[in-house]
């Protein structure tokens, strides 16, 4: 088959997020590294698609709506009115037991108000009247009660029952196609990889339609389960499941599962023309062992070397079975047990509080999930891989993914005897096997496997270890690839994709050179395989996280940086490796784990900016909720504090008598000094290295290490000579009013313009690129008479060579160590300083020279760098 003239294209299709799914991932790698131009498409995103890349691999998650859904369900008021506050009947009966929990306590209450012998003397006179009221609300809150578990019986009576028909009983998977097809149809792809058992309709129709206009396309569908023996949530959606596949499987060009036990029934059930390929979901070797710090699951649960633990990695559900895992801790005193675990889930809910109930609480350790190429690293200084499935038909008839990584980690498996992964590890005496569901059982198989653990660490062979690689297993899936697309790519491949790519967002690169700040600096070391790995953000307020990474990478080679920065202006876009969207990082599940993964297992150390939550909303709405998971990471921390996160206002305006907040709009003072606060309450009880990039902050934060405003002080030099006009031109630049002064500013200046003494620019909203030749063009800048000290206006305007006007508090010189070439000024003194500035012209221009003087030495980032030196292990 000849090489086609553009590069074949192959859509990678999974209904679910994608984060989290190693499957599919290392699919799209497998695909791009053969020679295919990927896409690899999932579910996520609240309103418009969102977009990044996986090394080649451009992701896109596309938001699904509910309208096929909500259509099906009918009387949805009645429906909202009769289930509220009940999701399926263990929330029933939990609520049951909260209403008889607390009838038995109020009515022993009531009891005790009628003893006459017993209660207490002084509660006589109201005991009657009292007990009465009582019996009154538990009479009323057992006829609401009644009332809520009768309407709620009710509607279960009269849910659908399944009909076999998959667009009535479950709707989803037609909003899925209403989401995926368009998109499929778009791309024009020559092969399309259906995953799992939600993708296989949307895959047929859109093959269907794109053939029906005379394309070539070919499709394959990936069983990850064998449906029919799952247990689902629904028997709607389980009729619905069995059904789809039943309907489509037939249509698809290959059927591809993730087991041998598997393929044939599938063949079987279906009557295939071919047994299905087999490709399990195994680890990539090539990634394995070749980090000189990887990630350490015992470093993330802060234990010993010597202490015994156990490792649970993957998705929490009853049918894993880790319960017995839990259960059987008191029987093993000397254990721990690791759960790896990428979110919260009501099953860790109830494993933990089982627990606590049995005492060994402080032995479970929950830690975060790391990139899926860095899972075996991750568990390999563990002891024990733990696999309790229950048996059910899946778990019987499939070795789960866990097997492999366990075993690539290099350590030995206790697994339950379901048949397939019972025989595996009897065959191979690569770990222990336990009765199901057994924790006696359980206990004994943990204590012999830890007993003879060196024995089967030796079992764990190269033989084992090349089957059970991603390399082995994707070179037949590459091969069907081959087989079944019109076309097909060149046979060399592309050797120089990397299996250990990160998701990055796609960025608004070709607008970074319009709208970012001519403080743009030239590259900092990209995050690798130093010493130090440090991560920046996510503030990135006026590109100060990236001054930073420059300048502390600039002169030490074993530090590299990633700077991230929230992106909420199309003007402010500042240099950065990753943009983040505010939005999605409050309400994506999906972008906040991927943010837990960019985080731990690759940065080393993390300077936090303006104490904002490096993981979006997914612990809390600060950087204190994110610490317990940093500290579990071994990611050492600081904190940068910029401004207003930690300026106290009740406090400035006791100091400043032109305080900017007493300009600020209503409920401001309130909501910053409640934010700062917090934030020193932080600062306080974290113990972190803190440091702050304006000398007046010391005044709130005197425990704090001042790391000067870096600029590029070369990219600021302007040749062109002030004080030279007859009507000097003075610049001023607010980014909000109240925070400079302005309104007081305006008038004075206004007034000088007006007399024909000066030539006024005003630069209020317009993009860094054009207020950077603003201040090149100005003679004079005046910054602020509010805050007391200079900020990064101000420092950019200095190395411009521009005298500037702002207030300084007495503070700042104490803290800078000589006083800045800054003319002060408040609002009283704003005119006359003006005036002396205009009569002494060469006075003034010698000021602009001294000013970027003083940028050099203060501002060039070789004094950040230094405060630095400490938090990163460099004195």
């Amino acid at each position: 088959m000849e090489a086609p003239a553009r590069r074949p294209r192959l859509a990678v299709i999974v209904g679910n997020g994608i984060t989290g799914d190693s499957r599919v991932q290392k699919t799209a790698l497998a695909a791009a590294r053969a020679g295919w131009d990927v896409t690899l498409i999932g579910a996520g995103g609240r309103v418009r698609p969102q977009r990044s890349m996986m090394g080649p691999v451009e992701v896109v998650r596309l938001p699904v709506g509910s309208h096929m859904r909500e259509r099906a369900k009918g009387h949805p008021i009645r429906r909202k009115l009769t289930q509220f506050g009940i999701a399926d009947k263990s929330s029933l009966a939990r609520r049951r037991a909260a209403h008889q929990a607390w009838v038995r306590q109020t009515t022993a209450r009531i009891g005790w108000l009628r003893d006459e012998q017993h209660r207490p003397r002084a509660i006589g006179p109201v005991a009657q009247p009292a007990s009465r009221a009582l019996g009154a609300v538990v009479r009323a809150s057992r006829a609401v009660h009644q009332f809520r578990v009768r309407a709620f019986q009710w509607e279960q009576r009269h849910t659908p029952a399944p009909t076999g028909n998959w667009r009535r009983d479950y709707p989803f998977l037609l909003d899925l196609d209403l989401a995926f097809g368009p998109v499929i149809e778009e791309l024009k792809p020559d092969v399309i990889h259906a995953n799992d058992i939600t993708m296989i309709g949307t895959a047929a129709l859109s093959v269907a339609r794109m053939r029906a206009r005379g394309e070539k396309v070919a499709w394959l569908y990936d069983a990850h389960e064998y449906v029919s023996g799952v247990d689902w949530p629904t028997p709607l959606q389980g009729s619905a499941y069995i059904a789809y596949e039943k309907e489509f499987i037939n249509l698809a060009d290959a059927v591809v599962t993730v087991s041998p036990e598997i393929a044939e029934l599938l063949r079987k059930d279906f009557h295939l023309p071919e047994t299905p390929l087999v490709v399990r979901n195994t680890p990539i070797r090539e990634t394995i062992g070749v980090s000189p710090n990887p990630p350490s699951v015992r470093q993330a649960c802060g234990l010993a070397p010597e202490v015994p633990l156990l490792v649970y990695s993957g998705w929490l559900a009853a049918e894993r079975g880790l319960g017995t895992a839990v259960t059987a801790l008191p029987e093993l005193p000397e254990f721990h047990l690791a759960i790896v675990s990428g979110r919260n889930s009501p099953e860790r809910e109830l494993l933990l509080e089982r627990a606590q109930a049995l005492g060994v609480r402080d032995r479970i350790h929950v830690v975060p999930y790391v990139p899926q190429h860095a899972v075996p690293d991750y568990l390999s200084t563990a002891d024990l891989g733990l696999i309790c499935s229950q048996r059910t038909i899946n778990y019987e008839i499939s070795l789960p993914t866990k097997l492999a990584e366990y075993l690539h980690a290099g350590m030995p498996v206790v697994a339950s005897n379901v048949k397939t992964l019972g025989a595996y590890v009897n065959e191979h005496k690569v770990g222990a096997v336990f009765t199901a569901d057994d924790p006696v059982s359980f206990a004994a198989a943990v204590r012999h496997a830890f007993a003879h653990r060196s024995e089967l660490v030796g079992n764990i062979t190269e033989p084992i270890l090349h089957d059970l690689s991603w390399e082995e297993q994707s070179a037949g899936l590459v091969e069907l690839y081959r087989k079944i697309s019109p076309v097909a790519p060149p046979a060399e491949g592309r050797a120089d994709v990397s299996w250990a790519v990160d998701e990055r967002p796609v960025t608004a690169a070709a607008t970074v050179d319009t709208s970012a700040p001519p403080t743009a600096l030239p590259t900092w070391r990209k995050l690798d395989v130093t010493r130090v790995r440090l991560g920046l953000g996510p503030a990135n307020y006026a590109g100060q996280a990236a001054a930073f990474a420059q300048a502390i990478c600039r002169d030490n080679p074993d530090v590299s940086a990633e700077v991230l920065m929230r992106k909420t202006s199309p003007t402010l876009v500042y240099p950065a490796d990753v943009y983040l969207d505010p939005e999605r990082l409050l309400h994506d599940l999906d972008v906040q784990v991927e943010q837990l993964h960019r985080v731990v297992g690759r940065y080393t150390h993390l300077v936090v900016d303006a104490f904002m939550p490096i993981f979006g909303s997914l612990n809390g709405d600060n950087i204190e909720f994110d610490l317990p998971a940093l500290h579990r990471a071994k990611i050492k921390v600081g904190l940068l504090a910029h401004g207003s996160e930690v300026r106290h206002p009740l406090r400035h305006m006791e100091r400043h008598e032109d305080s900017l907040f007493f300009d600020a709009p209503a409920g401001y003072v309130e909501r910053f000094t409640a934010r700062a606060e917090r934030n020193r309450r932080v600062a306080e009880e974290s113990g972190l290295p803190l440091f702050v990039t304006t000398p007046d902050l010391l005044d709130d934060l005197p425990w704090a290490t001042w790391a000067p405003l870096v600029v590029d002080v070369k990219a600021w030099t302007c040749d062109e000579p002030v004080m030279q006009r007859s009507r000097p031109v003075v610049l001023h630049g607010p980014s909000k009013r109240w925070t400079k002064g302005t309104d007081r500013i305006l008038p004075v200046l206004n007034s000088l313009h007006d007399a024909g003494a000066i030539e006024l620019r005003l630069a209020e909203g317009v993009p860094w690129a054009e207020m950077a030749e603003m201040v090149k063009g100005a003679d004079i800048v005046v910054d602020q008479i509010t805050t007391g000290s200079y900020g990064t206006f101000a420092v950019e305007a200095m190395a411009a060579g521009k005298p500037v006007v702002a207030y300084l508090a007495p503070s700042v010189e104490q803290t800078v160590g000589e006083r800045p070439p800054i003319v002060n000024a408040t609002a009283k003194t704003l005119r006359p300083v003006l005036e002396g500035l205009l009569d002494d012209r060469d006075g003034t221009a010698e000021l602009g020279r001294r000013a970027v003087d003083y940028v050099r030495r203060v501002h060039d980032g070789r004094r950040t760098a230094r405060g630095f030196e400490e938090f990163l292990g460099q004195s």
